[in-house]
This record gives structure tokens, sequence and C-alpha cells, in this order.
């Protein structure tokens, strides 16, 4: 199936617990990536937008009472065949996901300033909107909000599956009264600190607080939280196995992973039980206001 970008070619996918009275809330999907080859001829994996919402819809079903998600999806790389959106383009959605890319969230390609300026144009002119992103989209969000981000000093990779410790916000947000959770990771680039309100020049009012909610011995900034209005997540909540192990096949054969040992190494941890389902559950939550309770 080819990536989907305009109007009339969007994959929307409805979550509607049978029998219950569930709230629905819709999110677009923005992708700015492809799954590995292999992985987009498994159902339901052909696009990180499939995967993700099947990851949605099952926090929502575990949730008491159930909660609902309509999910479309917008593919935004010109050179693949996507466009990018317009603000009008996002009408009656509730929320936005930005996934995960090979892309640097820190780079000045063409697109990535285009969807820098339809999310400014989202943030200051769409109150309700709750913004979210994976990985680079995590990068992205908080570039906008004034972050800095670039590659690790050390150059090195956080990969497969990861211990990120959680602060009293993120032990609020998982609803979880352990001090850690284990997520898979694929990045070399992180989010040196959080934004600020000074950063943000006019995007936070004053008297904002923004939260960091996790952070692992690689990145300090493992996810950030503004109160109704976003969170984000540098680790992978969607992925699987099977899809770890062919991202680091992939990213090692391109030559952007050097360490194979490393790779190999993380490889190997592909199988180990992760929370991806557990951090879903909490973005959910938060796309359906249900945070009231953390400041």
């Amino acid at each position: 199936m080819a990536p989907h970008s305009e109007p009339e070619h969007r994959d929307e996918v409805t979550a509607h617990p049978k029998g219950q009275d569930a709230p629905i809330i819709r999110m677009m999907v923005l992708e700015t990536d492809e799954p590995h080859k292999e992985t987009k001829k498994i159902p339901g994996k052909t696009t990180f937008g499939e995967i993700l919402h099947k990851h949605f819809t099952n926090a929502g079903k575990a949730h008491n009472p159930p909660l609902g998600i309509e999910t479309d999806r917008w593919f935004v790389i010109p050179s693949k065949g996507g466009t990018m959106p317009k603000y009008k383009d996002f009408e009656g959605y509730d929320a936005l996901l930005i996934t995960g890319s090979v892309y640097d969230a820190h780079g000045d390609d063409p697109w990535t300033l285009d969807l820098l300026k339809l999310l400014r144009e989202l943030w200051q002119n769409h109150p309700k909107m709750h913004f979210s992103g994976v990985c680079f989209g995590h990068q992205l969000l908080c570039r906008l909000l004034g972050a800095e981000v670039r590659p690790s000093p050390k150059g090195d990779w956080e990969l497969g599956h990861s211990r990120v410790e959680l602060t009293p916000v993120g032990q609020k947000l998982f609803r979880t009264d352990d001090d850690h959770v284990h997520l898979h990771q694929m990045h070399q680039d992180h989010v040196v600190a959080p934004p600020t309100i000074e950063s943000a020049k006019g995007l936070l009012p004053k008297g904002t607080k923004v939260h960091v909610w996790g952070k692992s011995d690689h990145t300090e900034v493992q996810g950030v939280y503004i109160k109704g209005k976003m969170f984000t997540t540098q680790a992978h909540l969607a992925f699987d196995e099977e899809m770890v192990k062919r991202q680091i096949e992939m990213r090692v054969k391109a030559g952007s992973i050097g360490d194979k040992e490393a790779a190999d190494q993380a490889a190997e941890t592909a199988d180990l039980e992760h929370d991806g389902e557990v951090a879903a559950g909490a973005i959910l939550r938060f796309f359906h206001d249900e945070d009231e309770d953390i400041d």
C-alpha cells in the first residue's frame, strides 16, 4: 500500500468499543517515515499510523470505562510522494501525533521547516489541539518550543529495550507506583534540555509548567508533558521485536549505526517485555483530558 497524503486518500480507522458508549477523540497521525519494507507486508503494519492506531485501540479497550479513538494518517515526505497538510485540514481533530523518522529533527530540510511552520500555526490558533510526538516527533515539538536538539555528545545510540526512570509526574501519567518503565529506543539525537517559557518565545503563556516525565542514562529528556497541550516520548511505544530488529538492520546497512556490537546487543533484547501499551494508555488519557489531577 502506498503512503497516503491527500485528504481523499486518508485511511480512517475507528476504535469504538462495541456495546459501549465510549467517548471518541479524532487523531491525525503525521507520518514522517515508513516502516521497513518487510514490515509493510504484514497486515496492519503498512504504515506507522496503522501500527500506532492498534496500540491506542488496545489501550482504549483496556481503560475503564473504555475510550475511543478515530485515526487518520497523512504522509508528509515530499521526496517519497507525500504532501504537507494545511491548517484547514485539521478542522474537527482533537489531537495530532508526529511519528519517528530517519531524518534529523534539528535539520533544515525544506519539508521539516514547512512542518514546523504548520505546527506553529496550529499551536497558536487551535487552542484545543493536543500535541504528541514519538522520537523525531518528540524532538521536533520540543524544537518548536525553542529547545535544542542535537546528536549525543558521545555519538552513541540508545537502542532496543531500555529502562526509563520516571519522575513523580511520569508516575502520575503512567498511573504506576513503579519508578521506571521499559520502552524500545532507536535514536542518537536527543533534546538537550526541556523547553522553557523563554525559549518558546510567546508560544507558552506565563506560568506554564513544562515537565520532563522520564530520563535515562543516555537521554535526560525522555518525554515532555504540558498539561492539556503536549505529551511526547523519545521512545517508540509501538515497536515490537520484529520492528526493532529490522529498524536496527536498516540503520546498520545505511551506515548510520556504526557500533555493530551495540546493535547486536540491542537486537537480542528486542523480545523482552516492554511498556509500550502502558505509554499508549497514558497518551490516550491525555488526549481525552483525563489528566486533571496533574499540575
